[in-house]
């Protein structure tokens, strides 16, 4: 029970997953995560942390990463609705620099897989979104980095909507570009 269905994004290192929906007059059954199911796919990680956050409309965190401990994200919406992303830092990558997008719901309990060596981030599109997701490694205090959400060398075309105002926190407004943070 609870097979999934992947979807590469044109990112190495990058799925879209949908599991199995099994509706019925009482609601739904899902399996979120199955280590069978996402071996026999190709995805063999190991969790070690779960995390949840709570954001109202026009938030947008990120885009995030660990220096030294990178962590692996399997990310998932339980209210609401974000467009989450995530950005090619791997410097040996062919698609270094480039990111992809997709919007996470409820509704759609679609899942994005995030292998380490990407920043993350999302944008709140619903009145509010409760975000869940596993990580591959624990947080590391004082190991985090960032890269800034606008910067024009990644190009993130945000879906930000007409009258909607960001809402940033003072440390995702210090990040500087790739360029500036990564000096190759």
């Amino acid at each position: 029970m609870g097979k999934i269905k992947v979807t590469t994004c044109g990112i190495s290192g990058l799925y879209v997953i949908e599991p199995t929906v099994f509706p019925d007059a009482r609601g739904y059954f899902m399996e979120t995560y199955n280590y069978n199911d996402f071996k026999e796919a190709g995805l063999d990680m190991v969790f070690v942390q779960d995390n949840q956050s709570m954001s109202v409309q026009g938030v947008l965190r990120g885009l995030h990463f660990q220096k030294q401990y990178p962590q692996g994200k399997l990310v998932r919406v339980v209210n609401g609705t974000v467009f989450d992303v995530a950005v090619d830092l791997r410097s040996d990558s062919a698609t270094y620099g480039k990111w992809f997008g997709v919007e996470l719901s409820a509704e759609n309990k679609k899942q994005f897989y995030i292998s380490p060596g990407f920043a993350h981030g999302f944008l709140v599109l619903s009145e509010k979104a409760e975000f869940v997701y596993k990580c591959t490694d624990f947080y590391h205090p004082g190991d985090e980095g960032g890269v800034a959400w606008n910067d024009p060398e990644i190009g993130i075309e945000w879906p930000i909507q007409p009258g909607v105002e960001l809402i940033i926190s003072d440390k995702d407004k210090k990040w500087l570009g790739l360029k500036e943070t990564f000096k190759f």
